[in-house]
């Protein structure tokens, strides 16, 4: 049975038994800082499992694409030396959510198993938590299976926690039995991590809740969250013990093998490459650009040790980026968003592995430095981790030069750092359960503000200091809960609205509204009066800001569509902040929009402005809409039922958005793109104004212009060619003072040769230069090393009352005396500081007034050193 069908059946199975079949949720976890990549199914539930989040279901199955290669849950390493340790995987899962409990969960498994794919019931051991007398009650009396294939383990193997507090409960797995003639004990048998036995499915019931004190409460609706993988799946159904025989993995090693020119299918350099390219693909998919930190990073490993086994294969040229072709072939029919973005993640993986070859010639510079510099024969552990860290230069390649030279490498030294760098990585993906405080209200408040801007509500909490209080005053900072408002909360990158709440003497001026847990928090201060909890008050938005607020809100996206249009569907939005008199918007691009790009994608949101199309907005739930063609943003999270908001001619833009918006887009007015740059590897920023702010831009420019007119006395038409005549002049003259500079650098050469003297045969000259700069100080020093042939020079250039020191020495002397060695000891004299290489070395700064002692003690030193 192929991959694909095993995929096909499970999900199949589930929807036939009521679940709803989610789509696979991002890689990059939505609004969880607590995980580097999504590592399990349940992810993408973990707010629903916590009682945060509601859905219009109670049971879900998925097939989600998980990355363990970072952080806590780290398989990089292993990949490619075991049979079934990957960088990615899948997980089919079912969930219950206050719904079905063990019995159900426990029948649906071994249903699908043995009737369903059909496996033998005695090759199935099932494990359930040591005192789970319930659990092995069910599968022991109603399930069939015999009790001497069912293992109790203890809370390392089969209890379950999310984190230190928070919902827990015991485990139930079901392994595989491979057969006798495979090596391997039993579940809980001293021999059990060998490879007979092979954990397929893990079934958690969730039925505590762990509090801060460690004690566990009963929870008030026990979940159920399983996990599957794919791949030990499959190679069972397949009849193979390795994942990396299976269907799809043989396909992608072949594909391998093509590319690289390896004939030896067994070479397990070609499963790291099968593995990785599958984690580095969707990872690009998923809007991850390699980096130097972070999420970047771990994809920069995982694409570099891919090419690092291609250069073990004999393969130096670009391969990796060959077979994201062979990878949609395999799995872009279950993740059409493979296909979507295969041309991108080709372009990615194509720089980086161009980099990556820059990166191999650097590394063996400093490599080679470091061993030049050697004394003994163990190149140090700190060497071998910094070019593996700071250059991505790899250790076992730094130990096959080694090898070559007849060194060793320190591996304790290196397996030390990386250990630090592992325990840094752990402390901050520690998954820690952080929920907001606890407002103790029941409901939500209720939104008015996208139909009006003022409204009555009645105040349900107050905040002071962090604290609940029965009522505030003049002069308080405080927080405000209404049940209804026309304030819009900080979301989905809009700025909170501002405004006042008012009453019969009471004043509130709202400086910003932010939301949690279904619930508006108005920031105010008060100017007169005093608010108690209870009282009603009269909520008004300003009106010109979040008009303004708004304007720019559409504008994003008719921007990010035309974004899509001009540069690629491989854009997507990697952060925005919307407010009234700006937009900056953060999107994946590689390298920096053209002019000529920029121009094209004002013209283009322009015309969809100048159009003055409606904008239009559905309320539908979120399969229908993405169904739609609405655009979801990768790792945000969406409520059961969204906005679908529609502008532009023919539907230009259309995206999911929670956001307050312009009826028409000719409401916009004009957008105007006010700068482009890049604020991360792969990630680009545009800043933009619209409406009145765009025509202020507007009036600013044409100001400036006016100004440069009448100081260059010429016509509007005639600034650009007047101010390129102006630069060309400079240039000019530029290069006349360079020349000027490099005559006077000669001529104090050849006046400086009377102050030389001889010691020990070796020219030695230490001067004082007036009025020389950094760059005539250097062609001094060249000038007089190639006059005197065999030197040690000291030259002070003087600016002011500022001092420049310059050593050098001409290559037959450098084994005496070292120019970065005499520059610290001269400088030290006027408190100079600096250094270089052996011929030469710079020192800056210090006290003038010291300057002529500091010469005499140069000529001494020099001396000293060539007796």
């Amino acid at each position: 049975m192929k991959t694909s069908e095993i995929r096909r059946r499970f999900l199949d199975f589930f929807e036939k038994n009521n679940h709803r079949i989610v789509p696979a949720g991002s890689l990059v976890p939505g609004n969880d800082p607590t995980l580097l990549f999504t590592n399990a199914g349940m992810n993408q539930f973990k707010d629903v499992f916590l009682g945060s989040d509601k859905r219009d279901y109670n049971r879900a199955t998925t097939a989600q694409r998980c990355v363990r290669a970072g952080g806590k849950h780290n398989d990089l390493e292993n990949v490619g030396y075991t049979a079934r340790h990957h960088t990615f995987f899948e997980m089919l899962g079912n969930f219950s959510f206050g719904d079905y409990f063990k019995e159900e969960a426990i029948q649906f498994a071994w249903t699908f198993l043995t009737e369903e794919l059909g496996l033998p019931k005695e090759r199935l051991w099932v494990t359930v938590y040591k005192d789970d007398d319930e659990a092995a009650d069910i599968w022991i009396n109603k399930m069939g299976v015999p009790a001497d294939r069912l293992s109790r383990l203890g809370d390392k193997d089969n209890f379950w926690m999310m984190g230190d507090t928070g919902p827990c409960g015991p485990c139930s797995e079901i392994f595989y039995d491979h057969g006798e003639d495979v090596p391997g004990g039993p579940p809980g048998s001293p021999d059990d991590d060998l490879d007979r036995y092979i954990e397929i499915w893990n079934l958690v019931f969730m039925q505590f809740d762990t509090l801060a004190d460690g004690s566990r409460v009963p929870l008030p609706k026990p979940s159920v969250d399983t996990g599957m993988g794919l791949e030990r799946l499959a190679a069972i159904l397949q009849g193979v013990h390795s994942n990396y025989e299976i269907d799809l993995f043989q396909s992608l090693i072949k594909a391998a093998m093509r590319v690289t020119g390896c004939q030896d299918i067994e070479n397990r350099s070609l499963r790291v490459i099968a593995d990785h390219i599958r984690s580095a693909a969707f990872l690009i998919v998923d809007g991850v650009i390699p980096s130097n930190e972070g999420r970047g990073y771990v994809l920069r490993r995982i694409i570099r040790r891919a090419i690092r086994h291609g250069y073990k294969l004999g393969c130096e040229e670009l391969f990796l980026n060959k077979l994201v072709a062979d990878l949609v072939a395999e799995m872009g029919e279950a993740y059409p968003e493979l296909a979507e973005q295969a041309d991108h993640a080709v372009k990615v993986l194509i720089l980086e592995e161009e980099q990556f070859a820059r990166t191999l010639a650097n590394g063996m510079a400093i490599l080679e430095a470091g061993i030049q510099s050697l004394e003994g024969k163990v190149v140090p552990g700190e060497l071998v981790f910094k070019l593996y860290d700071t250059y991505g230069f790899p250790a076992d390649l730094t130990a096959d030069v080694a090898r070559e030279k007849s060194l060793e490498i320190d591996q304790q030294g290196f397996d030390e750092a990386m250990q630090a760098q592992r325990e840094r990585a752990k402390a901050g993906n520690k998954f820690k359960l952080d929920r907001d405080v606890d407002l103790e209200l029941d409901g939500a408040t209720e939104f008015l503000g996208y139909d009006s801007l003022v409204a009555q509500g009645s105040v349900r909490k107050l905040l002071k200091d962090g604290e609940s209080v029965d009522s505030i005053h003049a002069g308080d900072e405080a927080v405000v809960i209404l049940d209804r408002t026309p304030f819009y909360a900080e979301s989905g990158g809009q700025a909170g609205d501002t405004g006042t709440l008012t009453a019969d003497s009471v004043e509130l001026e709202v400086v910003d509204c932010t939301k949690q847990q279904g619930h508006f928090l108005h920031r105010v201060k008060v100017s007169a009066g005093s608010v108690s909890v209870g009282m009603s008050l009269n909520a008004s938005v300003k009106r010109e800001e979040r008009l303004n607020t708004a304007r720019h809100h559409s504008s994003t996206h008719l921007m990010h569509a035309a974004l899509r249009k001009i540069l690629g569907t491989h854009v997507q939005q990697r952060g925005s902040l919307v407010s009234y008199d700006k937009l900056r918007f953060d999107f994946s691009h590689l390298e920096p929009v053209t002019d000529s790009e920029l121009e094209a994608i004002e013209v283009l949101v322009n015309k969809h402005i100048q159009a003055n199309t409606p904008v239009t907005t559905e309320l539908m739930d979120i399969e229908s809409a993405q169904a739609s063609g609405a655009m979801a943003l990768f790792g945000e999270k969406y409520d059961d039922q969204v906005r679908v908001l529609t502008m532009g001619t023919d539907g230009f833009s259309k995206e999911l958005c929670g956001g307050t918006h312009v009826s028409q887009t000719g409401d916009i007015g004009v957008f105007r793109i006010q700068s482009e740059t890049g604020v991360a590897a792969g990630v680009r920023r545009i800043e933009a104004v619209v409406g009145p702010y765009a025509i202020a831009d507007i009036h600013r420019q044409d100001n400036l212009i006016g100004h440069l007119q009448a100081t260059l006395k010429c016509s509007k038409e005639q600034v650009e060619d007047r101010v390129m005549q102006s630069i060309g002049q400079i240039k000019e003259l530029e290069k006349e003072i360079q020349n000027l500079k490099a005559k006077l650098a000669s001529s104090a050469a050849n006046d400086l040769t009377s102050a030389v003297i001889d010691v020990n045969g070796v020219n030695v000259l230490a001067a004082r230069l007036d009025g020389v700069d950094a760059g005539s100080l250097r062609s001094t020093m060249d000038q007089m090393k190639d006059k005197l042939k065999s030197a040690v020079i000291v030259l002070a250039a003087v600016n002011g009352d500022k001092v420049q020191l310059a050593v050098g020495v001409t290559k037959d002397q450098i084994g005496v005396v070292k120019a970065g060695d005499l520059v610290k000891e001269v400088g030290a004299v006027m408190g100079a500081k600096g250094g270089g290489k052996p011929d030469l070395a710079m020192a800056g700064g210090g006290d003038l007034a010291e300057l002529p002692k500091a010469l005499d003690v140069a000529v001494e030193l020099i001396k000293q050193k060539l007796a």
